[in-house]
C-alpha cells in the first residue's frame, strides 16, 4: 500500500513537472497537451462508468469540459474566420454531449466525442511548422 506521505510528494513532483513542461511549450503545444489531457479524461470517465465509480466518472467529465472551455477560449474567431466559427461550433458540440454522456452514463457519446476530438487533434497535429 502506498502511504499518503509518498502519494503526496508524488503529486508534488507531478505538478512542478507539469508546471515546467507547460512554461516551455510553444502555443501550438500547450494546445496539443490540451487535447490529450481531454482524450485521458474522457477515457477514465468511461473506466469509470465501467466500474460503476460514477462519481470519478463525473470528476472526469468535468474536467474534460474544463479543457473543452480552455480550447474555446484559445479560439480567435476574427483571425480564423469560418474555420474557427466550425472549430467553436464543434467545441460546444463536444461540451454538450458531454454533459448528456455523464446524465446518460452513455460510453457511446463518450466514444463519439474522443474520437472528434482525436480527428481535431490528428489535423493539428499535422500542422507544417511554419503555421505552428
Amino acid at each position: 500500500m502506498i502511504s499518503a506521505a509518498y502519494r503526496n510528494n508524488a503529486n508534488k513532483y507531478a505538478a512542478v513537472h507539469a508546471e515546467s513542461v507547460i512554461d516551455g511549450a510553444s502555443p501550438h503545444k500547450l494546445i496539443q497537451m490540451l487535447m490529450s489531457g481531454f482524450l485521458m479524461r474522457v477515457n477514465a470517465a468511461k473506466g469509470g462508468i465501467e466500474r460503476g465509480d460514477f462519481q470519478d466518472k463525473s470528476v472526469q467529465i468535468s474536467k474534460a469540459a474544463a479543457i473543452v472551455g480552455g480550447l474555446i477560449d484559445g479560439v480567435d474567431i476574427e483571425k480564423g474566420g469560418d474555420i474557427a466559427a466550425n472549430l467553436m461550433s464543434l467545441y460546444e458540440y463536444i461540451n454538450t454531449q458531454l454533459f448528456k454522456a455523464s446524465a446518460e452514463n452513455s460510453i457511446e457519446m463518450l466514444d463519439e466525442v474522443q474520437a472528434l476530438m482525436k480527428e481535431i487533434k490528428q489535423a493539428w497535429d499535422s500542422m507544417p511548422e511554419m503555421y505552428q
